[in-house]
């Protein structure tokens, strides 16, 4: 057949890469204009005439009739580096990079349409393979996933919290729940001076995401290199501050970074209303501090802090004009650090696509498993549908797999590949001890990926909610107890015969025991007297003392 075509012309022989090689004859003048084979003699003009960016329609011709190939693919066909055509075609969205291949070492380029073939053709093979597990299965996956009491006390350190906080960037808590819950739980023996020094370095950045009453509120933890890709954590509905302190505080912050004290000096507010004014900017993610320590006092007044120091300190203030204009203005622990706008970190320049593809990255990094419902609970603008396109791009690419993994949710679920295989050991693995979350903890579902099961006697009015304050204790992937927040009511969300509930109550009273839990004044037990509950016998064998109307207990 290749001696007809050559006798007709049709095809026509060139040397290509040190080899002869046969093309098609009306591609003559695409190949001498891409690689400078010389065409044989005798062909039509037409077949000569000069194509336009030669190289780059080879290259596109190569891709789409190949699967994944490397640089090195195309000099051995062609004998040429195509390294920057690859590149420019990589950027206007022709190719796609990564590594595509399973085990693959390399970066390898690829044509979207037939790396959607190879998928779909081998995600049908992997989606028949995987069976969904049920809910308790997610349950005892996360805490596991996110290296909940993983990790021993003894070589905990300043490294081992930076690789707690990759995953938990953007996640708005509490100030307290950060360092009292969270933290400590992954890095194994947690000091607040590594958070200073992360942040006092420049490191770790945080964004406030809401006021919780007066006297604290939520943050973001991020990498500053990472602030502007994730972008600002969801902010509660209401309207921004918009008094005039607040603009004079911003116009001040808006000319470079400074403490407290260069504050009293430019903006011409008394101390106490300055304070008010910079942590709603604060609360409202528009300004931030290098040091996280004002988060953990943040509504000390600089005048119940001066009381605090005592007169001996108002003493040491020099006399006259220099010394009088500093009178009272030493920084309480709520405002000290540098304070500066969040507006540069954030930048309004980032490619949305980008920021998109950056948030399901690290969602995915977080869960593992990633449903609708988780990302709901984020408070992701616009819901799993803003970023179900990043998501199925992840999945082209081969870094995450779409698939059908936890029973009873959305049928649209993404996971890691590895976290596909861990869920499923988990599944088949024996029952571990009971575990005590905090509710809001990223680790504990209920509230969030799962709803909170039915109560037994039917009683609606005792809700559970993922509130900061309150704690669950899960057992064989369900919750048993639920602390309310403040220690003084205790639910259980199992039948009173189930034999967890015992188990639960005794880690519950190990929490306090450790310290990590405050002090227990139990007046409630599932909305009836402490004293009168059914359970008090067996909260009493487990350590709590009897009193006036509550059940107690201390570390």
């Amino acid at each position: 057949m290749l001696e007809d075509l050559a006798g007709q012309r049709r095809a026509v022989e060139v040397r290509l890469a040190s080899q002869e090689r046969w093309i098609d004859a009306a591609d003559a003048g695409l190949y001498r204009d891409a690689l400078g084979a010389a065409p044989p003699g005798g062909l039509p003009a037409a077949f000569l005439e000069d194509v336009p960016n030669a190289l780059e329609r080879l290259i596109r011709r190569y891709a789409a009739t190949h699967g994944p190939f490397t640089a090195l693919d195309v000099r051995e066909r062609y004998g040429i580096d195509a390294t920057a055509v690859l590149g420019e075609l990589e950027r206007d969205g022709t190719l796609l990079r990564g590594e595509l291949r399973p085990g693959g070492t390399e970066r390898e380029w690829c044509d979207p349409e037939v790396l959607r073939r190879l998928r779909r053709a081998s995600l049908a093979v992997l989606r028949k393979e995987v069976e969904p597990v049920d809910h308790r299965a997610l349950a005892r996956f996360l805490p596991a996933w996110q290296n909940v009491d993983r990790h021993p006390a003894s070589g905990a350190g300043i490294d081992r919290l930076r690789e707690a906080l990759v995953p938990l960037q953007r996640l708005a808590l509490p100030t307290e729940v950060w360092e009292r819950d969270v933290l400590p739980r992954r890095v194994g023996s947690y000091s607040p001076a590594w958070m200073d020094q992360l942040c006092a370095s420049g490191e770790i950045v945080w964004l406030g995401a809401g006021a919780l009453g007066r006297n604290s509120g939520r943050v973001a933890l991020y990498f500053r290199e990472d602030v502007a890709l994730l972008g600002p954590p969801p902010l509660p509905r209401g309207p921004a501050p918009d008094s005039e302190a607040h603009a004079s505080v911003r116009e001040r912050l808006a000319a470079g970074a400074c403490f407290f004290t260069d504050l009293l000096v430019d903006v011409d507010l008394a101390p106490e209303v300055l304070q008010e004014a910079l942590w709603d900017l604060a609360w409202a993610g528009e300004a931030t501090n290098d040091a996280f320590a004002p988060l953990r006092a943040p509504r000390l007044t600089l005048a119940r802090a001066q009381r605090e120091r005592g007169g001996a300190a108002r003493a040491r203030v020099a006399p006259g004009r220099f010394g009088g204009r500093r009178r009272g203005t030493g920084a309480a622990p709520g405002v000290a650090g540098r304070w500066s706008l969040t507006e540069p970190l954030l930048r309004a320049d980032v490619d949305p696509v980008a920021r998109r593809r950056a948030l399901a990255e690290v969602l995915l990094e977080r869960y593992g498993v990633l449903t609708r419902e988780q990302v709901l609970a984020e408070g992701v603008a616009g819901g799993f549908s803003s970023i179900y396109s990043e998501l199925s791009q992840l999945e082209t690419l081969g870094v995450a797999r779409r698939g059908y993994f936890v029973e009873g949710l959305g049928g649209a679920q993404f996971a890691l590949p590895g976290a596909v295989e861990r869920l499923r050991a988990v599944e088949r693995a024996d029952d571990s001890p009971p575990l005590v979350l905090a509710a809001v903890d990223p680790a504990q579902p209920f509230g969030a990926a799962l709803p909170w099961p039915a109560r037994g006697d039917g009683d609606s009015s005792r809700r559970v909610t993922r509130v900061a304050g309150a704690y669950v204790v899960l057992s064989g992937g369900e919750p048993v107890v639920y602390l309310e927040r403040g220690g003084r009511g205790l639910q259980t969300l199992v039948e009173r015969g189930d034999r967890r509930l015992e188990g639960a109550l005794a880690a519950l009273v190990e929490e306090v025991r450790r310290g990590r839990i405050k002090r227990l004044a139990l007046e409630k037990v599932d909305g009836e007297p402490a004293m009168d509950s059914p359970l008090g016998p067996t909260l009493v064998a487990l350590g709590f003392q009897e009193g006036p109307r509550r059940l107690t207990l201390s570390a």
